[in-house]
């Protein structure tokens, strides 16, 4: 799409921007305001391809955005709520946090264009002083239950890489694990029981996911366990400073990796392909079609008029597709309903199997479970999962299904105390809604 064809999709849009919102903003004047801050978890390519986007998006609307793009997310926006300056839009990738947030007032709900773009399951609706509204939508979205594996390897025999480490967060990757196995497992109804808070950690389809995702990795030596657990879920770093991907990294000796759709940009161009992750999981053959998903979601912390109109228009297929165009073909946004924007053209296949995936080969998606817990369990899990790597023991793994439901019993108020989080209801959906 060339320049002139995106500024005409816009221009419905650059109308409730004309004249300085007047008819929003009272006392409005003509000199220039400050722009909208737009935190998000976008750095490098994907950060790049993100501010070009909010930079055609500033063409002719009288508005300019600001993007602060950080791989800290949490901690920045919870320093700068407290500092009582927020962002006028964050881009979060947690449903438990952005629910906290919702029911301390600290988010304003959505307006009804970008509501209507709620999709399920990235955007439940939450009940917040006896009145149900729509408080963020996704904004681009992941698949998570994909094997990656070097071309030609074996399924039959998979040596699985893992690298555990990712700053502040490390461990997601094998909560990952455990989550696509419970829901391949159990189905999304216990799935969705255990994410918001309503099964005991110490259920037996929870053990026994653990359980599995041990028994899958083998046998590993004390140095291997070491290894992983202080490499980068991207890998080596190569020529460029560019990740190599762990298929890809010196120090494993491995064929097969489970990881979300995003990490396709390490291995573009390269001999790896993908496929779902549920022929590996030793789950029952009717979740073969149920997929693990994440999204970025956007909501408006900001009372500024200008902050709603800037999420239509990035929820909007004319956002979309400015985004997409201005993106590389190996970070390009995935979306979470694809009507409205021209076919895209596939330059590689495992970008084209994780579209068909997305759009037409799921089931039920279901949101991934640690992004619904409380920010506090959510940190216990990631812990839990590295002490788990270290030591796979039975006897292990009881006393940290017992620590984690404790930290369960606390968020929920069990143990006498005010309950402090209340997750949304509705986790899993078919593709659409």
């Amino acid at each position: 799409m060339n320049r002139s064809m995106r500024r005409f999709l816009l221009r419905p849009l650059r109308v409730l921007l004309a004249g300085c919102l007047l008819a929003l903003v009272p006392g409005c004047t003509s000199n220039p305001r400050d722009p909208l801050v737009v935190l998000g978890p976008w750095t490098g390519k994907e950060g790049e391809a993100f501010e070009a986007a909010l930079a055609e998006l500033d063409d002719g609307t009288g508005r300019r955005y600001t993007y602060e793009g950080t791989r800290s997310l949490r901690e920045t926006l919870v320093s700068q709520l407290e500092a009582g300056d927020p962002p006028d839009v964050a881009i979060l990738n947690s449903i438990g946090e952005l629910t906290e947030y919702a029911r301390r007032d600290k988010l304003v709900p959505l307006a009804e264009e970008s509501a209507e773009r709620a999709y399920a399951p990235w955007s439940p609706t939450l009940l917040v002083d006896s009145r149900r509204r729509t408080y963020w939508v996704p904004l681009k979205v992941d698949l998570k239950s994909l094997v990656w594996s070097k071309e030609g390897a074996s399924s039959a025999d998979p040596k699985w890489c893992v690298g555990m480490a990712s700053q502040a967060t490390s461990g997601w990757p094998g909560t990952d694990w455990v989550e696509d196995i419970l829901l391949h497992q159990a189905g999304p109804d216990v799935y969705t029981r255990w994410a918001t808070g309503r099964l005991d950690w110490r259920a037996p389809a929870v053990e026994r996911a653990w359980t599995t995702w041990a028994r899958l990795l083998g046998k590993r030596s004390p140095a291997s366990v070491e290894h992983s657990l202080t490499t980068s879920f991207e890998g080596a770093t190569g020529p460029g400073g560019q990740p190599r991907g762990l298929l890809g990294s010196p120090g494993f000796d491995c064929t097969h990796e489970h990881q979300s759709a995003f990490i396709r940009y390490v291995y573009a161009g390269k001999d790896v392909r993908v496929e779902p992750s549920a022929r590996y999981l030793d789950g029952r053959p009717e979740e073969r079609d149920t997929f693990e998903v994440s999204g970025d979601m956007a909501a408006v912390f900001s009372d500024d008029p200008a902050a709603q109109v800037l999420v239509e228009r990035l929820s909007s297929p004319a956002g979309r597709e400015i985004w997409r165009a201005e993106a590389d073909p190996a970070v390009r946004p995935l979306f979470p309903d694809p009507a409205g924007l021209p076919p895209t053209t596939f330059t590689d296949p495992n970008e084209q199997e994780i579209h068909s995936l997305l759009t037409s080969g799921a089931r039920t998606l279901c949101f991934d479970a640690s992004d619904v817990m409380a920010p506090g369990l959510r940190d216990a899990f990631h812990r839990a999962v590295l002490e788990f790597f270290r030591d796979p023991s039975r006897r292990h793994l009881a006393s940290l299904l017992g620590q984690l439901e404790t930290v369960r019993g606390e968020a929920n108020g069990e143990s006498g105390g005010d309950r402090t989080f209340r997750p949304p209801e509705d986790i899993c959906a078919s593709p659409g809604g």
